[in-house]
């Protein structure tokens, strides 16, 4: 799988429009995936409060989403220029990787959510190979 040209621009043009909000998409989605998908709490019972919007929740989305819009910069060799998160999720943080695919829906549900006029049937396939082929960059180092 891989994105067109036509894709790439649309990943780049929806991401510069949503960009003012990226601190909410961040905190959302990593509200939403710990809530939904509870096993995913595991890698952060070092923080004091995981409840929805709670400050580190806060704190990690927009480092999440700051990853993303580095992926997005990338976006024409997103192995090759996040071969850096690759290896700290698998060796430091040592994040099962389907961890990735599950945030990569959250982010797209609310990316959804968020920008519905927007988040037209042509920047939903687009986005959605886009976190797909983000998630397998970060899975990377796991082969």
């Amino acid at each position: 799988m891989s994105l067109s040209a036509k894709e790439k621009i649309v990943v780049k043009d929806f991401f510069g429009k949503v960009s003012s909000r990226s601190e909410e998409v961040g905190t959302e989605a990593l509200s939403r995936m710990l809530v939904v998908y509870p096993q995913t709490k595991s890698y952060f019972a070092h923080w004091k409060d995981l409840s929805p919007g709670a400050p580190p929740v806060r704190k990690h989305g927009i480092t999440i989403m700051g990853g993303v819009y580095e992926a997005v910069g990338k976006i024409d060799d997103l192995i090759g220029g996040l071969i850096t998160l690759s290896e700290l999720h698998a060796f430091m943080l040592r994040v099962d990787p389907v961890n990735f695919k599950i945030l990569s829906h959250c982010i797209l549900v609310v990316l959804a959510m968020m920008f519905p006029e927007e988040f037209t049937p042509q920047v939903h396939v687009a986005v959605d190979k886009f976190l797909a082929l983000l998630a397998l960059a970060l899975a990377e180092k796991y082969r």
